[in-house]
């Protein structure tokens, strides 16, 4: 009976002491989850603070518009420069492509 009962309270302190401390330490990774989390969010609004603050001048916004759009005022020419050519220094093959025999002749 007192093995019995010495089970019963070590049960009972089992749930009383060790269900809640692991409740704490999972909440307390959480919370410094969370924490690290929060500091990412604020460095990254301050970063679409200043880059606002850079869009709302005028000429930031037509720098942005001829840079990345290409686009020109009225009565401006636009030009386009090309990248030269690339050449192949192999030279080209005489043979074509031979089929394997692993593969049907295509219908």
């Amino acid at each position: 009976m007192r093995i019995a009962l010495f089970l019963v309270v070590l049960v009972g302190l089992l749930f009383a002491f060790v269900y809640p401390t692991q409740t704490f330490l999972d909440q307390r990774s959480e919370t410094n989850k969370a924490r690290a989390q929060l500091g990412v969010l604020q460095a990254e609004n301050a970063r679409l603070a200043r880059e606002s603050k850079r869009l709302s001048n005028d000429s930031e916004i037509e720098r942005l518009a001829r840079e990345k759009y290409g686009l020109v005022r009225p009565g401006e020419r636009p030009f386009v420069i090309l990248p030269a050519p690339t050449t192949s220094t192999a030279p080209p093959s005489t043979s074509g492509p031979t089929p394997s025999s692993s593969t049907p002749p295509s219908p």
